[in-house]
C-alpha cells in the first residue's frame, strides 16, 4: 500500500513556514501557501466543532464549494452515532458528493467556537483524522491517496502557529511513523503532555 500524501494548505505564511520546518525530513507531508482547494486530493479534513456547523471559517469556504447538504449529512449522522456531538479526538468520513474532492473528514478541533490555544486539540485532531485515513484504506485500498489539511485551531481557536505545528508534527510521528509515547509512568505522559504547548522543548 502506498503512503497517502498530506498536503498542509494555509494562507498564513507563519503556519506554512512552521510546517516546513516540523515536516522537514517528510516528503509525504507537503506543507504549500494558498487557496485551500489550491492543490487536487482525495479527501480534505474539516477542522470543525463536535456539532458539525460548517458556517464559519474555513468550514464556511468548504460549504461554498460542495452545498450545504454536506453540513446537513454530517450532522444527521452525528445525531444518529454520536448522539450529535463528536468528541474532539474523534473523526468521521463522509463523501462529498464532489468528483475532483470525493472525502471531507470532520475532525473537530473544538466543541464549540473557543479559544483552544492551551489545549492538545490540534494533535488531538489530526491524529483522528490520521487514524481514520488509515483504517479507511484498510477496508477500501488506494482509495484516499491524498489529503488536503489545512490549520488545525489557528484560527477561532486562537492557537499560536508553532504550536500548532508542533502538535501536528506530533500526531504524525505517533500515527503514521509508529512512534508512540512512552507511556511507562504518568510523569513521562504528563511531560509530553505538557511538552506539546510549548514552543520549545
Amino acid at each position: 500500500m502506498s503512503e497517502v500524501i498530506y498536503h498542509l494548505r494555509d494562507i498564513n505564511a507563519p503556519l506554512v513556514a512552521s510546517w516546513s520546518k516540523y515536516f522537514a525530513e517528510v516528503p509525504q507531508v507537503r506543507p504549500s501557501f494558498g487557496d485551500v482547494f489550491g492543490v487536487k486530493a482525495d479527501a480534505i479534513i474539516s477542522p470543525a466543532n463536535s456539532f458539525g456547523f460548517m458556517d464559519g471559517g474555513i468550514d464556511l469556504v468548504y460549504s461554498g464549494r460542495f452545498g450545504w447538504q454536506l453540513q446537513k449529512r454530517l450532522q444527521q449522522l452525528l445525531r444518529e452515532e454520536y448522539e450529535g456531538e463528536l468528541p474532539i479526538g474523534m473523526a468521521v468520513l463522509l463523501g462529498t458528493g464532489d468528483h475532483e474532492l470525493p472525502y471531507l473528514v470532520s475532525a473537530p478541533t473544538m466543541r464549540a467556537p473557543a479559544n483552544v490555544s492551551n489545549t492538545l486539540n490540534a494533535f488531538l485532531a489530526f491524529r483522528a483524522a490520521l487514524r481514520l485515513i488509515q483504517r479507511h484504506n484498510a477496508l477500501f485500498p488506494e482509495t484516499i491517496k491524498s489529503v488536503i489539511c489545512p490549520g488545525l485551531a489557528t484560527a477561532t481557536g486562537q492557537m499560536p502557529v508553532e504550536i500548532c505545528a508542533k502538535q501536528m508534527y506530533a500526531a504524525y510521528v505517533q500515527v503514521v511513523q509508529g512512534q508512540t509515547w512512552n507511556s511507562s509512568s504518568i510523569n513521562e505522559i504528563v511531560n509530553e503532555h505538557y511538552r506539546l504547548l510549548r514552543v520549545v522543548d
